[in-house]
């Protein structure tokens, strides 16, 4: 199992439980497993709800802002892995 790292949080929403998310390479498709890592943080989730200035969006691509819903805290500088099968 390999891991691509596809982005940076770069602010999370609390009461949302929306991370803010620069996508620094590769692309993020509705669907992908991405790993959240960080001094703190340590999970692995599926993409099902993912925005780009307040619309639905299926993909995002490096140089893109997106809000992605997490399950669990994420903070700012934490790393996003791609998990590829």
């Amino acid at each position: 199992m390999a891991e691509d790292q596809v982005g940076v949080v770069i602010n999370f929403y609390a009461k949302l439980s929306v991370a803010a998310i620069k996508v620094t390479g590769g692309s993020i498709r509705k669907g992908d497993l991405l790993k959240y890592k960080g001094h703190t943080t340590d999970f692995t989730q599926e993409v099902t709800s993912m925005e780009i200035e307040n619309h639905p969006v299926e993909e995002a691509k490096a140089g893109d802002l997106v809000g992605l819903k997490v399950k669990e805290r994420v903070r700012e500088k934490d790393k996003i892995y791609k998990v590829i099968e």
